[in-house]
């Protein structure tokens, strides 16, 4: 894969951070490491299963040994479009968590351009909160998020709350921001 084949896939995720990740406030604490710059963007070019796993014991090995690191976004732009293949790999990558001793360490968000949640309608609007241009796995440092958490209020409500706000934005609203995330990287 060439680089600006890599580039074009960091570009439209970190587009799709600051514009509606960061910029609708679904994640209040993405804000801060973006700033800072310490969240690490991997794209894997792999199709298959097995690499795509191999690639996630990588990117926690180097998580270990790079603390100035905070968080991955493991793009994959290749493999999991099917939405039901992407939750497969997740299933699978959440018990590798457990069998290689993470399980505490690191915990993982998934983000797919076709994510619907349990029991909801496609088109609603609350999916677009994990929506993202391509399939997406967040690595993310336990601790860390725990030291957040006990600075929120109520942290239960921020789901409630992203839910609420996308709903008030509405479909159209929704699906253009995440168009936009592709479309302003295909002008720079």
């Amino acid at each position: 894969m060439t680089n600006t084949n890599t580039d074009k896939y960091i570009l439209a995720t970190k587009d799709w951070l600051q514009q509606v990740v960061i910029g609708h406030n679904f994640c209040p604490f993405a804000l801060k490491e973006f700033k800072h710059n310490r969240i690490r963007y991997q794209v894997i070019p792999e199709k298959k299963h097995a690499a795509l796993l191999n690639a996630l014991i990588q990117e926690y090995y180097h998580l270990d040994t790079h603390p100035s690191t905070e968080t991955t976004l493991i793009i994959f732009p290749y493999g999991l479009n099917q939405f039901e293949r992407f939750l497969n790999l997740l299933d699978h990558a959440n018990d590798q968590l457990i069998q290689h001793d993470y399980e505490g360490v690191y915990q993982i968000a998934s983000f797919h351009p076709d994510y619907c949640f349990a029991n909801a309608d496609i088109d609603d609007p609350a999916n677009y909160t994990n929506r993202s241009p391509y399939p997406t796995l967040h690595l993310i440092r336990e601790i860390s998020l725990e030291h957040v958490l006990k600075k929120v209020k109520t942290p239960k409500a921020i789901p409630e709350r992203n839910i609420n706000h996308a709903r008030a934005l509405g479909l159209q609203a929704m699906q253009l921001m995440l168009q936009n995330c592709y479309q302003d990287n295909d002008n720079k």
